[in-house]
Parts: C-alpha cells; structure tokens; sequence
C-alpha cells in the first residue's frame, strides 16, 4: 500500500510536497534534502510530481521518481494535454514497473503554441482518463482536481457537476486549485460533504509575494485581485525581507485553518528548499500556540491581508460574488430554442422509435458505406451538414445527446464532461469566447435536464476513429440485442472493451 493511501485511511493530515521536474542536479539536490525532513510538523511528507507544467517535453514524472532515494513516497501527476488513451496506458504500465499505485489525473492547462483554428491538439480528459485506469488497475488510488474559485453561477455549478462525474468514474480523493479564498474551499467541504459517498479533500496552497502574484495572474483559473496585489505591493516597499516573512505568515496560518476546516492534506507549491520548509515550520509552530478558537483565526486572517491605508481585501474575480446554492442564471431564448430545436430533430432521425429515423438508419447502414470511397462521401456528407449546424468535427462517436446538442469539439481542448479549472467569469481558458460548458449549464437547468451534467460518464474519443461518420455505428449500437450507447457508458462496459483492446 502507498504511503498516501495508508495515509488518507488513517484520516493523518498530510502534506504533499510538488516537484516540477527539471533537468537539473542541483533542482534535484535541494529537493532530496528537502524530503529527507520527510514531516512538516509531524504531518507526513509526500513528493508529488507534476506533468506538463510548462509543455509537452517537460521531464516526465516517472523520469523524476526514478532519481529519488524513495520513489515510493510519491504522488505521479498524468496531464492529458496532447495524449491519446495510449500514453495513459504507457504511463501505467511503467508505474507497475516501479511499484507505483497512487495517480492524481488532470486535464491540464493550455498547451504552450496551441490556437484554436490550428493545429488541433487533443486533451484526454480526466474522467475518461479515470475511468479507463480505475478499469484496469482496480486497487490503485486515483486523485482528480475541482476548482471552487469560480464566481458566476454558470461556471462555478458546471465545476461540481463534472466533480460529481470524477468521483463517480473512480476519483479517491479531490485536490483543489490553487487559491485564497477561504470562504470558497469551505464551500467546498460543505459540498463534497453533501456526496453519497464523501472522499478526502486536499487544498493546493503557496506562500504568494508581489512577485508569484504577477506570475501567477498568467495561469489560468488562479484568482488575483485588485485588493491583493495592493497589499502584497505594499509589503513589498517596506523591504523584500518583510514581504518575504508576511508570505510565510500567511501560507502557515492558511494550512492552520485547513486542517481546522477538515481537510485532508495540503498540495504544498513553491517550497524547493530546505530552509524554506523550516522557515513555514516555525511559522505553523508560533501559529498554532496562538490560534485556540475559528474567531481567532478569523481575525488573524483577515490582519494577515491587512496593510495601513488600504481597503479591505476581496478575493472574488470582478463584481460577481457567487456562491454554491444560489441560482440567478437563466438561459437566453435562443439558447432555450435551439435546444428544442436539436433535441427534436435528434428524435426525428436518430431515435428508432420514428419512420424517418428508421428509414434513416436504413439508408446509412448499407453495405456502400463500408468501402473506403463509400466511407469517405458518408464522412463528407455528414461534416457538410453537422459542421455549420454545432461546430463538429466527426469524432466518429457522436456525443451531442449527451452534451444537449453543444458539440464537445466547439471546446478548444474538446472536453465532452465538463469544463476545465481554467474559465475566469464564464469566459474560456483561450479567452476567445464564453466557455461551452456555461451555455451547457444554462441550457440543462432551463430544461430540466441537470442530471445529464452529473451521471453521464463521456468515453473519450478514440483518435482511430476520427474523421469518420458517425452514423453507421450510431445506428448499429442502437440496434435490437446491442447495448444502448449510454447504457455501455454508465455501465463502465465501453471503457473495459477499450481498455482490454489496447492493453
């Protein structure tokens, strides 16, 4: 059993250390020495190595575990950006060989050069990527990411939706995004403890200067205001050694007020030194001989983000303040009309219960189509007429029944389950429209249609498959005595057929 697992049984507070691999002696050095203190105040210190931080040929995870002196103290990040199922299931096959079972699955942020119109670059989504590891290594421990600090009601419900979907496709525990804003990750206990099923919840936290803050105002999905860059300015002109101390400070009694909340752990970032990880330490230590009570806390936070002269602090992005249990947002008439519109000529064509669908299904099914000229016209066909209608790309496995007719491919990293931790204010992560998945959410509550946000598990789409028509097999695994396409999916069936083909 990994230390991580046997940790979270335990209901220990741990603290999980991040390591960006980079190819360097000395980055790899300090590290070592670093988790040689293996505890931070008693609490168990384990390594985990981020994927992808910067681009695709970043030193990979298991690259950097294999130089540790105990690879078997590590949390391996698997970033979906730019692969396919088959590098999940490379990654898996190399983890057994190192004795690794513990795996937290992410999406990813933007690839670094990726534009939308260009060259397209794929992202395995993380409950996919769950589903096809829970799959074929039943006993691992799975982690997947939320991020609460969301500020709209569109984007910050479509962020629990698709966390309920991760713990239903295998997620042991969730890790939330980097953030400041107490009030939001308690927002998050509270939901995860609403769960059937409720799992450990670990916060990402660092300590954050003038410096980190402008760099981090670059990374998608981190919320820095106005009010903070004013204090941490100010810190800032009184000396470097002060903004330095107040960071600590802060950083220390924030990881108090987690483990007061009821989290499970910390994802430490920005700590790479030794004496970094001593300086936090005594920090945490003078915190919790002075904190006794949550009003002392409280108060100790809010004079933490306190410097004379200035306003108090806010940590919600623009006007909006939203928080989980309101509702205000409502879909627009057109967007409430072209539901209608699709869902009714979904059932016209595609639902075998009509003439027209059966004389539909009839036609694409016919033995003209399997040749590759015949596949080719078919696939030709079908783009011409889906492409200006919602934007698709033939996957080969249409997914717009189960994304209420909002094509997955109008995503730029063509996410069927949800949306990604980067939308700021309802806006996508590429900043070049309002997210897909916000529409999605306004179009499933006007209609009545929720659930389909919260129980529908999406396979990701096979790159074998793509650029082809979907109609054949639409038709085909729709036809008597063949599991319904939904029914394969809720069932974990499609993933298992995947996952023994290629595995």
């Amino acid at each position: 059993m990994g230390l991580l697992k046997k940790t979270l049984g335990e209901r220990t507070f741990v603290c999980l250390t991040e390591f960006v691999p980079k190819p360097s002696a000395q980055h790899f050095e300090a590290f070592e020495q670093l988790m040689a203190h293996s505890t931070l105040c008693g609490w168990p210190m384990i390594a985990a190595v981020a994927d992808r931080v910067g681009g695709n040929l970043d030193l990979s995870p298991l690259d950097a575990v294999a130089e540790f002196n105990d690879d078997r103290r590590a949390l391996v990040h698997f970033s979906g950006k730019d692969r396919e199922r088959r590098e999940l299931l490379a990654q898996l096959k190399r983890m057994d060989a190192a004795g690794l079972d513990e795996l937290l699955m992410l999406t990813g942020d933007r690839l670094p050069g990726h534009e939308p119109g260009q060259r397209p670059v794929r992202y395995l989504e993380s409950v996919p990527a769950l589903q096809i590891v829970r799959q074929a290594r039943p006993d691992w421990l799975l982690g997947a990411a939320l991020n609460p600090f969301k500020y709209r009601e569109e984007e910050g419900g479509a962020q629990y939706f698709k966390a309920e979907k991760k713990l239903a496709a295998g997620a042991d525990f969730l890790t939330l995004q980097l953030g400041f804003d107490i009030e939001k990750q308690r927002e998050a206990l509270t939901w995860m403890s609403r769960q059937r099923a409720p799992k450990p919840l670990l916060a990402c936290v660092m300590g954050l200067t003038k410096g980190r803050a402008a760099m981090l105002e670059q990374v998608a999905g981190i919320v820095i205001t106005p009010s903070m860059r004013a204090v941490l300015e100010a810190e800032e002109t009184i000396s470097r050694a002060f903004a330095q101390e107040r960071s600590v400070s802060r950083l220390a009694l924030q990881i108090i007020g987690l483990q007061r909340m009821g989290y499970a752990g910390i994802h430490l970032s920005g700590v790479h030194q030794l004496k970094q990880l001593q300086a936090l330490e005594q920090a945490i230590t003078d915190w919790q001989a002075r904190i006794g009570t949550e009003q002392q806390w409280d108060s100790a936070w809010a004079a933490a983000w306190s410097m004379p002269d200035l306003p108090a602090v806010v940590f919600h992005a623009g006007p909006s303040n939203w928080r989980l249990g309101e509702s205000s947002a409502q879909a627009s008439r057109k967007e409430t009309l072209r539901y209608h519109l699709m869902s009714g000529l979904h059932a016209q064509l595609f639902s075998r219960t009509t003439w027209l669908s059966r004389a539909f299904g009839w036609a694409v099914q016919r033995p003209l189509w399997s040749s590759s000229r015949g596949a080719r016209w078919l696939h030709q066909v079908e783009r011409c007429f889906k492409r200006p209608l919602v934007g698709c790309d033939t996957c080969g496995r249409c997914r717009l029944e189960d994304t209420l007719y909002i094509c997955p491919e109008t995503c730029p990293k063509g996410l069927a389950n949800g949306p990604c931790g980067g939308t700021r204010l309802n806006r996508c992560e590429f900043g070049d429209r309002e997210c897909v998945h916000s529409i999605k959410y306004r179009t499933a509550k006007a209609v009545g249609q929720e659930a389909v946000l919260t129980d529908r598990l999406i396979p990701c789409i096979e790159v074998e498959s793509r650029h082809q028509s979907s109609w054949p097999r639409w038709f085909e695994e729709h036809s008597p005595g063949v599991p319904g396409r939904r029914d394969a999916v809720e069932g974990g069936e499609a993933v298992a057929r995947s996952v023994e083909v290629v595995d």
